[in-house]
């Protein structure tokens, strides 16, 4: 008996029979054998962790708050955080921890420059729209290993694509662990985007309304602690009742609602970043028009989306790749005179 097939019969004996299991997966879109060692989901995993995309996700912004300080999250940290929060939580109920794990890792491998910010100019710019959830999966299907995918399982695809979303009314992921992943995103930054507002100096704890500190907690750790515990029961509770959901309880779920309505209104879209914000989305605006005009100038892969899906569609893909410093750096090459002594 291989590794792998000891690890599946693990899963089987220990996950709860809702949970997705790697010997049942839809599998890939295109064939390969199975691995001696690692189940379908860790071969997912790795292949994210070890891609292009996701080592550019420590040069892109969170919140887009400029700094110098080594202490603000990245995507790449926020990507951290959510794994472990969507680990423990995923570890508690029964579930894959491992396809979690996959999803997370893989789930903001989408995300532009400069944050939402660099997301809304795109959104205007690409015909028809640009979401960052709806670019992760370009990026795991089409655009990494120059343009032949990571040829990921149809459940972590799944889980990625449908990770984004607050309303009742959003796409829920077809598996518990894609859930789970949604959940975890929300508690991640809405949480650590506090922390680190307060430390830039754009927020102070007391001015978080009150009842969603009683509710939740007083600091960092203990909101987390609230909402992860909150989140394991209720869902353990609406599986026992035949409601196969990942779900908070209705009190916690409206706090944690106000709490990311407060920090729409007083960080996201408040007027202390509006300046920031929009010296971000003028150097987006200036870069896509430049790539427009010159698209000889990107790199071949981007050259050759161009070929097949269009024009805006190539420099989107080459734009939302890049990181905040990279983009910078271009803008500066592009447009800002160099001093030259005669």
């Amino acid at each position: 008996m291989k590794i792998r097939e000891k690890i599946e019969q693990i899963e089987g004996l220990t996950l709860i029979k809702e949970a997705a299991l790697s010997v049942t997966s839809i599998g890939r879109e295109r064939y390969e054998p199975l691995d001696d060692i690692r189940t379908i989901f860790m071969v997912d995993r790795d292949r994210i962790i070890h891609s292009k995309s996701f080592r550019r996700l420590k040069h892109k912004t969170q919140v887009y708050i400029k700094t110098s300080g080594d202490h603000y999250r990245t995507r790449l940290t926020h990507t951290l955080e959510v794994s472990q929060i969507a680990r423990t939580i995923a570890k508690a109920i029964g579930l894959n921890e491992t396809l979690v794990e996959a999803i997370t890792l893989g789930h903001d491998l989408g995300h532009v420059p400069f944050a939402h910010n660099g997301e809304e100019v795109l959104n205007k710019l690409l015909p028809g729209g640009f979401k960052h959830n709806e670019q992760s999966v370009r990026v795991v299907k089409l655009l990494e290993k120059d343009g032949k995918g990571l040829n990921l399982t149809a459940e972590v695809i799944d889980g990625i694509l449908h990770h984004t979303g607050f309303s009742k009314l959003s796409q829920k992921a077809s598996t518990l662990e894609g859930q789970v992943v949604k959940y975890s995103d929300k508690i991640a930054y809405v949480n650590h985007d506090i922390d680190d507002s307060v430390r830039a100096g754009l927020l102070r704890y007391e001015d978080i309304p009150l009842e969603i500190l009683d509710m939740l907690g007083y600091s960092h750790g203990d909101r987390i602690g609230t909402l992860v515990k909150d989140m394991v029961q209720t869902t353990i509770n609406n599986i026992e009742n035949n409601r196969i959901e990942v779900g908070l309880s209705k009190d916690t779920d409206k706090a944690l609602t106000d709490l990311r309505k407060f920090m729409f209104v007083k960080i996201y879209n408040g007027p202390v970043l509006k300046q920031e914000r929009d010296k971000a989305k003028f150097v987006l605006y200036q870069v896509f028009d430049y790539f427009i005009n010159h698209p000889e100038e990107m790199p071949e892969l981007y050259k050759n989306v161009v070929k097949h899906e269009g024009i805006e569609r190539g420099v989107t893909d080459y734009i939302a790749g890049m990181s905040d410093d990279y983009c910078l750096g271009l803008f500066n090459k592009l447009f800002v005179p160099k001093f030259v002594i005669y």
